[in-house]
């Protein structure tokens, strides 16, 4: 008899249906590349699951749609910038930051290592090149500006996301917005040398590089907490495996598989925060503060109206 109740009590829980899980659907900033190590080793490891998320990853045709998909409830989540998302608050966008990927600033002004440009102040009368207005040339002029120049001492010059080959090609001396996990190993791979200006070494307030937002009028802070919880995970294993995490995360897909994003892979599993729901409020404080003072922005927009801690009380 007991026997008989064991195997039916074993029937019973095998028969029982799978926990329900909550999905949550993802936008990424751009195609899967290396930036998003803990999202994929999340999903790849079961973390999700684990934490009772069914999460769907969409990369977007367009790099500038995933702020605008967010505020527009199309999607719950999805990564941008710090910098961006100060704009974007400012254009009305009903957006917070509700988590970080990467704590640490990734773009840098990059030079060629055996060009013209040997220090900050050789940049005066030579062309820059940057991809995004506003942002970027408010960061360069803050660059310049602390090497005792101004704006009106260089060239500059949109040259779209042409950042590499506008380098190479000579077109412009220097550029700003280049990713230094990026362009300076493709760089490299062409067999030339870059040399890279930190933004965060020359006037510029260190900010978030890559950010989770989120429409806080939609959102769920439980279900993207336990996301953060996820990813939180995947970003230890990563830190404690990071060449057994290469390996999972590159066969994923054979276009990651590589040498540019073995290279940057190298470059960016150190800079993963291994707090995502950690919030450093100061940084939103003084960015905002830097924009305004570059005219970018009118300023004014509190910590609150940018930010949140969705573990917080």
């Amino acid at each position: 008899m007991k026997t008989l109740l064991a195997t039916l009590a074993i029937t019973a829980t095998l028969a029982l249906p799978a926990a329900a899980q909550d999905r949550l659907s993802l936008m990424l900033d751009w195609f899967v590349n290396p930036d998003h190590g803990p999202i994929i080793l999340a999903q790849e490891l079961g973390y999700f699951r684990d934490a009772g998320l069914e999460v769907t990853i969409i990369t977007p045709s367009d790099p500038n749609a995933p702020p605008r998909m967010v505020a527009a409830g199309s999607v719950d989540l999805a990564i941008s910038y710090q910098p961006e998302l100060h704009l974007n608050r400012h254009d009305g966008l009903a957006l917070r930051r509700v988590g970080t990927l990467i704590s640490t600033p990734l773009t840098c002004l990059v030079v060629l290592a055996d060009g013209p440009v040997q220090t900050m102040a050789d940049l005066r009368d030579r062309k820059v090149g940057f991809a995004v207005a506003g942002v970027q040339e408010v960061m360069l002029n803050a660059m310049l500006a602390h090497n005792g120049m101004t704006s009106g001492d260089v060239e500059q010059i949109n040259i779209g996301w042409s950042i590499s080959p506008a380098l190479m090609a000579g077109q412009v001396d220097g550029v700003i917005g280049a990713f230094r996990n990026f362009e300076m190993n493709q760089l490299a791979l062409e067999g030339m040398e870059g040399r890279c200006f930190y933004p965060e070494a020359e006037g510029v307030p260190t900010y978030d590089e890559l950010i989770y937002i989120a429409n806080p009028d939609r959102m769920d802070t439980a279900t993207i907490a336990r996301f953060l919880e996820a990813t939180e995970r995947a970003t230890g294993y990563i830190l404690n495996n990071p060449d057994q995490a290469w390996q999972i995360f590159a066969a994923t897909a054979s276009e990651l598989q590589t040498e540019l994003n073995a290279r940057a892979w190298t470059d960016t599993w150190p800079r993963f925060d291994a707090r995502p729901a950690a919030l450093d409020a100061g940084r939103y404080r003084r960015f905002e503060a830097f924009l305004a003072a570059g005219g970018v922005t009118p300023g004014g927009l509190t910590v609150d109206a940018l930010a949140l801690d969705v573990t917080a009380p």
